[in-house]
């Protein structure tokens, strides 16, 4: 049951309380204070006079903390405010069976190269420099190859210090991802 329920504030009588803030008990409350010292031994006075200064110490120390925490709350909210809200921008490996498709289609259109999809990745490999122009335009429509698409050359060896092929290349690639951080 509520207090409000309870005690029904219409029929309270107030003038009950006028007996308590009266001049006579103020005065009577004041004789009290003045006479205390008189009914309480020397120790017990300091001990209440130690437990009041711990109190006002720890109402000042509390005071002090909750203004300090309020102005770095502020502080917080204002560094938040000033921040946009920004996407998260991440690599994310292309699908095998795109990248084999991809390069099946690749070596029936560039006859003298070799080209090979495994995971994410595109080996294109030539036996002979001679076929280097071949290579470079292969190398270019991996490139290009797919929509949105962000290809990274892993390896890329051109010439005689090559140590299987003369003409040789691997490719990761994968795509973007863009996720709102809101949304998580």
């Amino acid at each position: 049951m509520k207090f409000a329920e309870k005690m029904d504030f219409k029929s309270f009588d107030w003038r009950i309380l006028k007996k308590y803030t009266s001049t006579s008990a103020v005065n009577d409350f004041n004789h009290f204070l003045e006479n205390l010292p008189q009914h309480v031994t020397q120790s017990m006075l300091i001990a209440g006079g130690i437990a009041w200064l711990a109190a006002g110490i720890t109402g000042v120390y509390t005071v002090v903390k909750t203004q300090e925490l309020t102005k770095l709350r502020t502080e917080l909210q204002e560094a938040e405010a000033i921040n946009p809200v920004v996407p998260n921008v991440s690599n994310v490996p292309v699908s095998t069976a795109e990248i084999t498709a991809f390069a099946e289609k690749l070596d029936k259109f560039y006859k003298n190269l070799g080209i090979k999809g495994q995971g994410s990745t595109i080996t294109i490999s030539g036996a002979q420099t001679l076929f280097f122009g071949e290579f470079r335009e292969a190398v270019g429509h991996v490139l290009n190859g797919g929509q949105g698409w962000r290809v990274e050359i892993e390896k890329l060896c051109i010439g005689r210090e090559c140590d299987k092929m003369p003409l040789s290349a691997t490719l990761k690639i994968n795509k973007v991802s863009v996720t709102n951080p809101l949304e998580n």
